[in-house]
């Protein structure tokens, strides 16, 4: 793993508030979809009346968060393409479950990472992923992606200011380290502190695998164990938020009732964190609302205008599910880290011994690399 992306987490973006003043609702057309409720259900409730959402919940999907170029603007998928993306990936599953050749040698595998993760290049094969079997579909539409705004499923530009200060942060945290200097510098993933990608969120979006949550609440609590890393959301309702100088992991999450509808708005997200590049400055909005027996409709949106040009939205199901989740024993097992820094201190070794100095990159060599992205 680059440790780009580790810089990518501890973005701080500077408060500006003459962006966020002008900022207004950049996206006063975006919407999410009205949530339409299975014929004849009727949503559980708690004991103080509001909807119970407790229970083991899966968002596992084979549907991405951004939207593939083939698809333009189009936000829903034929019932063909659908199914031809289901099939290629139950094709995919049965292949690479295959006995290997024994006659194979690693000099017969692929080096890069493909579909089933039989490159060279792989931390983990196809035994250990899993992205679910299916497209998600949101009130029986199959849906090419989780955003639904922007209109062409991608994400807004970054502003080319947020670009700059996030390269110079880097170089400032790293304060002349190297990507691989110390445990420090590399990913929270990899230390095992936080979940990888966006499973705890927010917005809690599917990974490669262990894409299960136990949602437990009370009058004034919800709470969201992650199964990726055991991350822990803890939503407090009708309640105030923290001191913009308290930061949180996954930030400070607030819930309240609309209806039906649980709404949790989160701000305050620890410095070491970001959402995207985006960190002091956003807001992330979430929804939850039942909509059939097995079935949790999931909405988000993201705003930060001191790093996007517009806000971005997305939508995902949530079944549930009657498998346990198991704890994610990360720490215990984690050979990776040790090695990567044994690899490079052996790298660092035959450098010396050979007269030649390691090169670290330079904060502007960081920044051409986000714009390469």
């Amino acid at each position: 793993m680059k440790y780009l992306s580790r810089a990518k987490r501890i973005l701080q973006v500077g408060s500006v508030a003459v962006a966020i003043a002008a900022s207004a609702t950049v996206a006063t057309a975006a919407e999410w979809s009205k949530p339409v409720l299975a014929k004849g259900y009727k949503v559980p409730r708690t004991a103080d009346g509001h909807p119970d959402f407790q229970g083991n919940w899966t968002n596992a999907s084979l549907t991405s968060l951004e939207r593939p170029a083939q698809f333009g603007d189009r936000l829903v998928l034929t019932p063909e393409e659908a199914a031809q993306i289901e099939g290629t990936a139950a094709d995919h599953v049965e292949k690479n479950a295959l006995p290997t050749d024994p006659k194979l040698g690693i000099q017969d595998l692929p080096k890069d990472c493909g579909y089933g993760f039989s490159g060279t290049n792989c931390g983990y094969n196809n035994f250990w992923v899993d992205r679910g079997s299916q497209v998600t579909r949101v009130n029986g539409e199959a849906r090419s992606s989780f955003l639904v705004y922007p209109k062409n499923g991608r994400l807004p530009a970054v502003l080319p200011e947020a670009r700059q200060r996030l390269a110079a942060k880097s170089a400032a945290f790293r304060k002349g380290a190297g990507p691989v200097d110390g445990p420090e510098i590399r990913s929270l993933g990899e230390r095992c502190l936080m979940s990888f990608g966006s499973s705890a969120g927010p917005p809690m979006t599917p990974q490669m695998y262990n894409n299960t949550y136990t949602i437990v609440q009370s009058k004034d609590t919800v709470m969201i164990l992650v199964e990726m890393v055991h991350d822990t959301r803890i939503v407090k309702l009708n309640a105030d938020h923290a001191p913009a100088g308290i930061k949180k992991w996954m930030g400070d999450s607030v819930g309240r009732w609309e209806g039906d509808t649980l709404v949790v708005e989160t701000t305050n997200l620890h410095p070491q964190q970001s959402i995207r590049g985006a960190n002091e400055n956003v807001k992330v909005t979430e929804r939850f609302t039942r909509v059939a027996p097995d079935q949790i409709l999931y909405q988000f949106k993201v705003e930060d205008p001191t790093v996007w040009a517009d806000v971005w939205m997305g939508e995902e199901i949530m079944s549930a599910t009657n498998e346990k989740l198991y704890e994610y024993a990360c720490h215990e097992g984690n050979y990776a880290l040790p090695g990567i820094l044994a690899g490079a201190r052996e790298e660092e070794r035959v450098a010396a011994e050979k007269g030649q100095a390691l090169r670290k990159k330079t904060a502007a060599e960081v920044e051409k690399e986000l714009e390469g992205e």
